[in-house]
């Protein structure tokens, strides 16, 4: 371990010093806990010293593996010190490498420097007498370690001993985790350099004998030599595949293939003991960086701080702020001009531009370089894409057949006909008055646009779309699980989180004489129970302020409705609905973006509160919460407008109030389909151009030039300073990566209005679809150019996420129902052309529809202010619903037409719900979930695997039998080099 203050430091079990002047390197490293005698004679050390000793089953795993038995490569720069390179005498290097310009940075922790670089230690031709001061005062300090030290005040123990590390110190943490790091085999070397001021960087790589360890414990599963060809079914099927690959070739990206499309390696868990199987002429390239990336964060996780009051890992050294960031970092520029282009820059080029945004995606190339998660991501993204396409064009058709038959709609026709002398009753109380059905003209004929016997027609085929859509994903993702060699990969529970491990601690300390020591304790349901109730309360809060906010925008609705037709301006009298309409929807959008934001973090703090056992709990619980808040804060006023707006209005001289003298909304003359239609439309387009794309795109940029304010720099200056920086100061500047969580959020968001709505909006699909163009080149934008290199987690599916879009899709066939049923008109138009017609047409239907009403049975107060608004008294006047007439034996009760077209309603909705799904469970029967081809070639590497381990252990035989065929006379003898003496 490097030494980074002053002389009078606390003592550290390694100290290096690299003397300018008489160019000697001091090491010294004590495993033991005590320093050696000689030390202080030699001022050095040997090589082995300084780096922990590998084991003997890792010798004899790597021995006999390369030409000269070794690491050859590496070895050579083990005895380096950490700070023996300087930034200022070698250039920048083209690749991310240690100062050697050999060993690859595999990862990278930034930390905070405590003190200015003034003040740090600087070695001169006194450098051999200060450090030999220094081992005496170490010696003399850590030997007093031995007995353990008396509990005091931490305030008097660090005023008595102002040299001592203080056991919430950053830098005595950051020690002892390096220190573990190097036990664990790592090799670190640290960059304090001055063109990041105050940000020092830890590079860490992991050499050959540390990948071979942890790939065999993370069950990596690797190429072995073993090649066979891989068959796609039948020579017709063959012939049909390359015809296809033929026609859309021009939709492909420009990516060379690492292997052929009918070639592939046979695939085994990595392992010490088979080297053999494996093949290791290039070990630069057998594991890859996103490999050797993960392979060094999962040390990173397992390697503890326990010197500390609690036990820390790298999560909570992070969170505790004693490393600012930790990272992988990206292969290079994306501007890189070499002549051989790296990865990165081909993901740049043939995915993240907007130029490419017909082709297909590069998912293999994406999964190299990002993982197997972000790579199910993008693909499940890409096909959600495609299976748009259909949807789209069919719910375009359905909008034109609207837009085609409008004029030949009976209903339409007969409110736009001015020969119908229809007087309506007010719409409000007071300053509303009566008025002519035909104003409602326009509304009627956009309504017809949406509302049409075609979009029964298309609710069903988009239940079948959805289900094609989990069927189709299910097959897709079998053929990577198989040509990512993902069968039979099993995620393991995983890493503790940090939180759950102090939580135990404290549970164990607080139980320590009450419970047996070998009792294992661990958070229960009772401990967890005032978070979980916490977590209920505060969700239901939330849900019931998402009504609140609903219910304030009907409010709102009412209010500006009757101010506008008390208003003396003529445009803004005869503008009302399209006004209140539209004002409203932009209202609910802002409430929507705000409030999304406030539930992201509220749910991330409940979850907190719970505090999951693993990572993967956590976000799983992460996402439940999530969903529920926002798709309440999503859906709730398109639910309002469905199924409740116009449900509980009453009827002229008994309206229904609220909060006084608020009357409830009516829907119009030709329904509530049009407002909802508004509604969504707004909400979709506004959340997927303001909160998806405009901040994704925008935010960035914001921060960006305000980096470059703070900087006072011009352009070119600061191109000049990215110029000499290296790749791990780059990555610095990128945003850190937040998980996919949002990502797949706003698309299962998205996928809920797609489906669920569709019946009032069928050109959602297609919106939906120029959406998520754009949307797949921003994200690859963004993970490409903006974001710092996540790292790379293994996963054979897309998780919970599956199960929602299971669930909306499902959910989706009953909503349709019911919007088809009680928010449309369809119904109510095939009972009366079937029941009520005299002539079997829509003719008369307008006037089935309305009800009538004495004016005189207004409730006072009640009545218009201007009577006379339409130049005559008026009598009766007409309102839409099912009633008795005022001169019956029982005046505006429903009326027996009402009865009737509720029990429709009701068996509509019951037909077409059972028949649908059982449409989507015969989909779901006739597609198998894994595709005939793969299943054949999984079953066919099960044989090829167990041949290739048969051929292995008959080689073996045949070895042991020729060595016991051996003469008594000729003993065999082992080279005395190969033997370990320490072994």
């Amino acid at each position: 371990m490097e030494r980074h203050g002053d002389d009078d430091d606390v003592p550290m079990q390694a100290i290096n010093s690299h003397d300018k002047v008489t160019g000697q390197t001091f090491l010294v490293h004590d495993l033991s806990g005590s320093l050696l005698p000689e030390l202080e004679e030699q001022g050095t050390m040997r090589r082995n010293d300084y780096y922990i000793p590998v084991s003997c089953e890792e010798k004899a795993a790597d021995f006999g593996n390369t030409k000269d038995g070794g690491d050859s490569k590496y070895n050579k720069y083990d005895s380096i010190p950490l700070n023996s390179l300087k930034s200022d005498e070698a250039g920048p290097k083209q690749g991310p490498t240690f100062q050697d310009g050999q060993r690859r940075v595999d990862y990278v922790l930034t930390y905070h420097i405590q003190k200015p670089q003034s003040f740090r230690r600087k070695t001169s031709h006194f450098g051999d007498y200060r450090i030999l001061r220094s081992l005496r005062r170490s010696l003399s300090m850590m030997r007093g370690r031995d007995t353990p030290p008396p509990k005091e005040d931490p305030e008097v123990a660090a005023h008595k001993h102002r040299l001592d590390y203080h056991e919430d110190d950053k830098r005595f943490r950051q020690t002892e985790f390096e220190d573990n790091l190097r036990e664990m085999g790592l090799e670190l070397e640290k960059d304090e350099g001055n063109k990041i001021p105050g940000i020092g960087f830890l590079k860490i790589h992991a050499p050959w004998n540390v990948l071979c360890r942890e790939a065999e414990f993370m069950k990596l599963k690797m190429p072995t030599k073993k090649v066979y060809e891989v068959k796609q079914g039948s020579d017709v099927v063959e012939r049909i595949n390359l015809f296809i690959r033929k026609a859309t070739a021009p939709l492909h990206p420009k990516v060379e293939p690492n292997r052929a499309q009918n070639v592939k390696h046979l695939s085994h868990p990595f392992s010490r003991e088979k080297q053999h199987l494996f093949d290791l002429s290039d070990r630069e390239s057998f594991f890859d960086s996103k490999t050797r990336a993960s392979i060094v964060y999962e040390v990173l996780k397992r390697t503890r701080c326990t010197k500390a009051k609690y036990t820390m890992g790298i999560t909570s050294l992070l969170g505790n702020g004693v490393y600012s960031a930790a990272y992988p970092l990206h292969d290079g520029d994306v501007d890189d001009t070499g002549p051989e282009a790296n990865d990165r820059k081909i993901l740049y080029d043939e995915w993240a531009s907007y130029s490419v945004f017909y082709k297909y995606q590069p998912i293999g190339l994406i999964r190299k370089y990002f993982g197997e998660k972000i790579g199910l991501y993008f693909a499940w993204l890409g096909v959600y894409t495609q299976m748009l396409i259909p949807a789209a064009i069919v719910g375009a058709i359905v909008f034109l057949y609207g837009c085609a038959t409008v004029d030949n709609d009976i209903p339409s026709m007969e409110i736009c006909d001015p020969r119908n002398n229809i007087t309506m009753c007010p719409l409000c109380d007071r300053a509303c008055s009566y008025w002519k059905l035909k104003t409602a003209c326009g509304t009627a004929r956009a309504s017809h646009l949406f509302d049409n016997p075609a979009t029964v027609f298309f609710s069903i085929f988009m239940a079948l779309w959805a289900a094609m859509f989990m069927e189709h994903w299910k097959r897709r993702q079998m053929r990577l699980n198989y040509i990512w060699d993902l069968t039979g990969f099993e995620e393991e529970e995983g890493h503790h989180r940090a939180e759950y491990e102090i939580q135990v601690m404290q549970k164990t300390l607080k139980k320590q004489d009450m419970s047996p020591k070998e009792k294992k304790v661990k958070l229960t349901c009772t401990d967890r129970a005032p978070a979980y109730m916490t977590g209920l309360f505060t969700m239901l809060i939330m849900v019931g302020v998402t009504f609140a906010v609903v219910f304030g925008v009907i409010l709102y609705r009412i209010s500006i409705k009757a101010a506008l037709h008390m208003s003396s301006n003529p445009t803004a009298r005869t503008n009302i609905r399209a006004t209140v309409k539209g004002t409203a929807a932009v209202i609910n959008l802002v409430i929507i973006i705000i409030m999304d934001e406030v539930y992201g973090a509220l749910a991330r703090w409940l979850t907190l509160l719970e505090v999951p056992k693993t990572d993967k709990s956590f976000e799983e619980r992460l996402i439940i919460k999530t969903f529920v808040l926002k798709f309440a804060n999503a859906f709730s006023p398109i639910v309002y407008l469905a199924f409740f707006r116009g449900r509980m209005v009453g009827r002229p001289g008994d309206y229904v109030y609220v909060i006084g003298s608020y009357r409830m909304e009516e829907c119009a003359h030709a329904g509530c389909l049009m407002e909802l239609c508004i509604q969504l439309c707004i909400t979709m387009l506004g959340k997927q151009l303001i909160q998806n794309n405009l901040f994704e795109i925008g935010i960035p940029k914001i921060k960006k030039l305000i980096r470059r304010r703070k900087s006072d720099m011009d352009s070119q200056q600061q191109e000049d300073y990215n110029m000499t920086l290296q790749r791990h100061e780059k990555d610095h500047f990128l945003g850190p990566f937040v998980g996919l969580s949002p990502e797949y959020m706003e698309m299962i968001i998205q996928f809920g209005m797609v489906t669920l709505f569709v019946a009032s909006f069928p050109l959602a699909p297609l919106f939906a679809l120029l959406n998520n163009i754009i949307e797949i080149r921003l994200d690859a934008k963004k993970f490409v150019t903006e974001v710092r290199r996540p790292i790379a987690a293994r996963a054979k599916d897309i998780g919970i996420w599956y199960n929602l879009l299971r669930g909306l899709s499902k959910v989706a066939v009953i909503v349709n129902a019911f919007v088809i049923s009680f928010t449309s008109d369809f119904i109510p138009r095939l009972v009366y052309q079937y029941m009520y017609s005299p002539d079997g047409s829509m003719h008369g239907f307008v006037n089935h529809t309305l009800s009538y009403f004495n004016v005189s049975d207004f409730q006072p107060g009640t009545a218009p202010l201007q009577p006379m608004h339409l130049g005559y008294e008026v009598q009766i006047c007409r309102y839409k619903d099912y009633r008795e007439t005022p001169w019956s034996n029982t005046p505006y009760d429903l009326s027996k037409e009402f009865w009737a077209i509720l029990a429709c309603r009701l068996a509509f909705v019951v037909v077409f719900q059972n028949v649908v799904m059982l449409m989507s469970d015969f989909v779901d029967w006739l597609i198998p979930d894994i595709p005939k081809d793969i299943s054949l070639q999984i079953h066919k590497e099960k044989i090829l695997m167990v041949e290739l381990f048969m051929k292995e252990e008959e080689g073996k035989k045949l070895l042991r039998d020729s060595h016991s065929n051996q003469s008594p006379l000729q003993p065999r003898s082992r080279p005395a080099s190969h033997t370990p003496s320490n072994c």
